[in-house]
């Protein structure tokens, strides 16, 4: 997954851009950024299903080395609506499948390569899983969809490269391949409410987005309309703001760092993780790393209880069907949701105002409340406090900042008669859609990680005035065993003097041996800050090269952190 900044390309996207909207007749000052009809209609479905199947399934890999013969690649039991019934088990309305990844390989009938589904003995050559899947969708109710990676390995375009070939000379040939592989996905199997771009898109497909994808939500690049949170741990940080700056969006890799209440683009958050801690595909060792429900139930108050979408993994193995204790996991896991909040104690609607009231018919434990705010008006309340009648005095529960489509909040169960929320700042007149009062039976509250492995900056190198020449100093810095993780990372230089101020000229970051597209980093004085967005293996490197022009030379130590990781 992936800072020159991009130009957004707006060719048939107008109705799909998120726009800056008038609040209140009022107050002709006052503007929020609001979602579009798209985005609100994928941001409603709350749960959505990654599918992760490839060659490097057989492999036991992560990526796709090639290694496995084509005759091999058989999923002879695969059946699209076993997947779809996957889905439903534990709430999922749409299912997101990875019809291309890094290895080029292609699960719909295509002429763009000869490494793809149509040379593989499923269904003598003549399968089609995206079709299959896309009908699926359909008799299941649920919307699709597509994964069509940027890159492919077979053309030299590798992880992190946007889709740039490593060599210029076969770019204009690899820019036809991808350019019409993504005007198949998208024209021949009906709409797709999401398009995935991993790690960002350099290939000029805007033409073919505002023709085939007017109804979809595009995840990274120029025209990218949803965010990654920037960790795959299915957590975020909270508040949660699903507005950012336009300067920000238009880089196409905004993470949850940019969030800004008071920004003028709408860009939600699709917190994403693996059910295998933490794999993507499937192997019979994978199947081992299965987390637990409870791991499950924490990242849903950490991503949905939050305001944003979660997106979960599964992973077929090499019959082409999910496996059976991942379907119990998904069957308890949606058991688990509906036994907290399917039913509420007491529920009220469509409110206004800085404070609503909710009566219970009759005192009753209560330890959960879930206020969702209407944000097709944009992010209104900015704080708040939930308070419960107790023995006729109003008690503090809990607070709380950002709301947006739903906020879950817990605390200590208290024998109550009446909730209420009191909105401490607002932009604008706050909206409750709606608020109800929970009661848990054996909850244990969701285990809260920090959002930074470290607290402090560790120091990992050093250098010397001899390291410079010419007033330049060039460094090689090896973070392979400080990048564990997909996510992001801050590293600074410190100089041996206060008095000398540091600034990083050029930076280049090399993931597996190749140049990775400039907006995986970015400078801002002696700091830079790094986006790992693709998957880490054993066999993962990262190497940043740097470059620093000063007319005196100096001695100083390098400094590192992760800036958002779990």
């Amino acid at each position: 997954m992936i800072k020159p900044i991009f130009v957004l390309l707006i060719i048939g996207f107008m109705s799909s851009c998120a726009n800056v909207q008038k609040l209140d007749s009022r107050d002709q000052s006052l503007y929020l950024a609001k979602p579009t009809d798209i985005q609100y209609k994928w941001h409603e479905q709350e749960r959505i299903m990654f599918v992760c199947l490839d060659p490097c399934t057989w492999q036991g890999r992560e990526y796709d080395n090639h290694s496995t013969p084509l005759e091999r690649i058989n999923p002879a039991e695969l059946n699209t609506d076993q997947w779809c019934e996957a889905a439903q088990l534990w709430g999922a309305k749409e299912i997101l499948f990875v019809a291309k990844h890094t290895g080029g390989f292609c699960w719909w009938q295509t002429e763009t390569t000869d490494y793809g589904i149509r040379n593989t003995p499923y269904k003598d050559g003549k399968g089609d899983v995206l079709k299959e899947l896309a009908e699926s969708c359909k008799k299941y109710g649920l919307n699709l969809g597509i994964y069509v990676y940027p890159g492919d390995e077979t053309w030299g375009a590798g992880i992190g490269s946007g889709g740039q070939t490593s060599d210029p000379q076969k770019q204009a040939a690899y820019n036809k391949v991808f350019r019409q592989q993504l005007k198949e996905t998208l024209s021949n199997y009906g709409d797709a409410l999401e398009v995935w771009f991993d790690g960002s898109c350099k290939i000029d497909v805007s033409d073919i987005l505002g023709q085939h994808a007017k109804n979809s939500v595009i995840f990274q690049g120029p025209q990218a309309t949803l965010r990654w949170p920037g960790t795959e741990s299915g957590r975020l940080f909270y508040p949660v703001w699903n507005s950012i700056k336009s300067e920000d969006m238009r880089t196409g890799v905004a993470t949850q760092v940019h969030g800004d209440p008071d920004g003028d683009t709408w860009a939600p958050l699709e917190t994403n993780t693996t059910l295998y801690d933490h794999f993507w595909f499937w192997s019979p060792e994978k199947e081992k790393k299965r987390k637990s429900l409870d791991h499950l139930m924490d990242c849903y108050y950490q991503s949905v209880g939050y305001g944003s979408v979660f997106l979960l993994n599964s992973t077929p193995d090499t019959s082409g069907l999910i496996p059976p204790a991942d379907l119990e996991l998904y069957k308890s896991f949606g058991k688990e949701i509906n036994r907290r909040f399917k039913t509420p104690l007491v529920e009220v609607l469509d409110k206004k105002g800085s404070v609503t009231v909710l009566p219970l018919l009759k005192e009753h434990k209560v330890n959960h409340v879930i206020t969702m705010e209407d944000y097709r008006r944009g992010h209104r309340i900015r704080s708040y406090a939930i308070d419960g009648l107790v023995n006729g005095h109003w008690k503090e529960l809990c607070r709380g900042q950002s709301v947006g489509r739903k906020k879950i909040d817990y605390f200590p169960e208290t024998e109550l008669s009446e909730i209420r929320i009191r909105v401490l700042q607002s932009k604008g007149e706050p909206l409750i859609r709606s608020l109800a009062a929970y009661y848990v039976i054996d909850f244990k509250p969701p285990e809260k990680k920090p959002v930074s492995t470290w607290s402090a900056w560790v120091n990992i190198g050093s250098w010397g005035k001899e390291s410079f020449s010419n007033g330049v100093l060039k460094l090689e810095i090896d973070l392979s065993k400080k990048i564990k993780l997909p996510g992001q990372y801050t590293l600074k230089l410190t100089p041996e003097s206060p008095d000398i101020e540091v600034a990083i000229s050029n930076a280049e970051i090399h993931f597996e041996g190749r140049r990775a597209l400039d907006e995986f980093i970015q400078i801002s004085g002696n700091q830079l800050n790094i986006n790992r967005t693709a998957m880490v293996t054993e066999e993962s490197s990262s190497v940043l090269y740097l470059t620093v022009k000063n007319t005196a030379d100096y001695a100083g130590k390098i400094e590192f952190k992760p800036a958002l990781i779990y």
